[in-house]
């Protein structure tokens, strides 16, 4: 009879005998010889035998006979931890348990957790930005340093090269193009049609072309070519490379990299998404964003534009300059602002600004353009409004002419040379509610270096201060106006910017739109640049 391995619970210890036992028994003596063994352990040790010492394994037959503790290690394949206990004479019996099993499912336990922990920072990797480019360099990156020795990165395109991501053998990022036939390669066309992969045992390595093997790589041993499922269309395919000094890539390692093409395909096609969706915005956009100001005729035109929220470019209000044509003598100035904040605003912007495009030519009267834009606005299907103030602008020698219309619009203020402000004469009714409106036209002269300021409500309307809710009025523009007395027109814009966003502080505001039209300081014209400038000579 011999002693059992103690239970891990009571530590009481049971006796069985050696050929009872359910699992392999090997019994030495003191002196290392196997003094018992049964079938079961005959039949995992072939080459022992009672009475000769034990020589297989050499893990157990190293142990210390002294001081015997638990070890493990192969056996006729399987994997054993081995169990001793001591005998009342000086024998060692231990106990071979077979854990390969056990072992087996931890090292798959192992494999999945380090799987999915893979996956989840690939997706991480990958979310973190909505360039296209840049999500193909993280692919073939994570491709190559996780799945094989090299990756590619192939995405569709309607042109006739196909723009390609390397990530070599050396972890060095490369871009090229190839003009090649995708057919040229084994499953590479149906990857990048979205079809389900080919197999790599149906590959043949060596008929990979130039083109797809990194220089310096050597003989290519495996190659998988999966698919970059995108949404709705494939975002391109993903080529993994093996040397042939490694192993062939297995079933399991091809899964993995089908999951991982699964997220890195959703990522590119975001990306490529956003890429398209912002190119149509930029080019929507531009046609709402002010235009960009310079002298006309010598007369100096600035506007400054500053939307609702610091995170967008468009709003509610705009101003336009048209400089003169054949049917419209004068500069025409407009400077709106339509109820309410953002995009919506920012579209019916856009509308107006399209319509007072195209009654240019009746610029010379104003209360008719804004009759018709008033109707232009009612038969929409929105329910803004909108108020405008019209400025018709002619050189006359040194000075400057100015017809200003307003149609619901705070009046323009005009800087005198000696810091004098005066409200222009000019009033009317709002655009876009009532089916007529009325409007009443101011005439007014600038002499050399005095402006006209036009304004929105945002800045009057601007609330801040010490307390944070004060608005800013109509007072305190008029003397930051006064201070702007002989200003350029850039310098203008500039100064009373300034002050309301000194006021403003942190606060929210409204949208705020200024334009100034100054009048040259010089007599003589010159041109430059091709357009019609004043040569200062004061």
């Amino acid at each position: 009879m011999t002693s059992s391995p103690a239970r891990p619970r009571t530590r009481a210890v049971s006796t069985v005998s050696v050929a009872s036992a359910p699992c392999p028994v090997v019994v030495l003596d003191a002196d290392g010889h196997i003094a018992e063994l049964n079938d079961a352990a005959g039949a995992l040790l072939p080459a022992a035998r009672p009475g000769q010492p034990l020589s297989s394994p050499a893990w157990l037959a190293a142990t210390d006979r002294t001081r015997p503790v638990p070890v493990s290690g192969e056996a006729g394949g399987r994997w054993f931890s081995a169990q001793p206990s001591v005998l009342a004479d000086g024998r060692t019996v231990w106990w071979l348990l077979d854990e390969t099993a056990h072992r087996s499912t931890a090292a798959e336990l192992a494999a999945e957790r380090g799987r999915t922990r893979f996956l989840t920072e690939a997706s991480t990797a990958l979310l973190a930005s909505l360039n296209l480019e840049r999500c193909m360099e993280v692919t073939a990156r994570l491709a190559a340093e996780h799945l094989a020795d090299a990756a590619l990165v192939i995405s569709p395109t309607t042109a006739r090269t196909l723009p390609v991501v390397v990530c070599d053998h050396r972890r060095e990022l490369s871009r090229s193009t190839v003009a090649e036939v995708p057919g040229s390669v084994p499953g590479l066309a149906e990857a990048l049609r979205g079809f389900p992969p080919v197999p790599s045992r149906w590959i043949d390595p060596a008929t990979a072309p130039d083109w797809l093997v990194p220089a310096g790589f050597g003989e290519v041993g495996s190659l998988v070519i999966t698919p970059l499922p995108g949404l709705g269309v494939p975002a391109g395919a993903l080529v993994l490379l093996r040397r042939a000094q490694q192993d062939a890539f297995t079933e399991a390692e091809e899964s993995l990299a089908g999951l991982f093409a699964a997220r890195a395909g959703a990522a590119m096609s975001a990306a490529r998404l956003y890429a398209e969706q912002n190119s149509i915005s930029e080019t929507l956009m531009r046609e709402l964003l002010p235009p960009t100001l310079r002298q006309t005729e010598g007369v100096e035109f600035a506007g400054g534009y500053r939307a609702s929220r610091d995170t967008e470019r468009i709003g509610g209000d705009f101003y336009d300059v048209h400089p003169p044509a054949e049917d419209s003598p004068e500069t025409l100035v407009v400077l709106g602002d339509v109820a309410g904040k953002g995009l919506e605003a920012a579209v019916l912007t856009g509308k107006i600004r399209n319509t007072l495009h195209a009654l240019l030519p009746m610029a010379d009267d104003h209360a008719r353009m804004l009759r018709l834009v008033n109707n232009a606005m009612r038969t929409g299907h929105h329910t803004r409004f909108a108020t405008l103030v019209m400025a018709s602008v002619r050189r006359e020698e040194r000075e400057v002419a100015l017809r200003l219309t307003s149609a619901g619009h705070p009046a323009p203020l005009i800087i005198r040379r000696d810091g004098t402000v005066e409200e222009a004469d000019t009033g009317g009714t709002l655009i876009g509610v009532l089916p007529t409106i009325t409007s009443r036209t101011a005439r007014v002269r600038l002499a050399p270096g005095e402006t006209c300021l036009l304004f929105t409500d945002g800045v009057t309307e601007a609330r801040g201060g010490p307390l944070g809710d004060t608005m800013f009025g109509d007072e305190r523009l008029k003397r930051a106006a006064a201070e702007c007395a002989g200003m350029p027109a850039e310098a203008v814009v500039e100064h009373v910017q300034m002050v309301t966003s000194q006021w403003i502080g942190g606060g929210r505001h409204d949208d705020i739109a200024v334009l100034a039209i100054t009048a040259p300081r010089g007599a003589r014209l010159s041109a430059v640049d091709g357009a019609t400038r004043g040569r200062y000579t004061a």
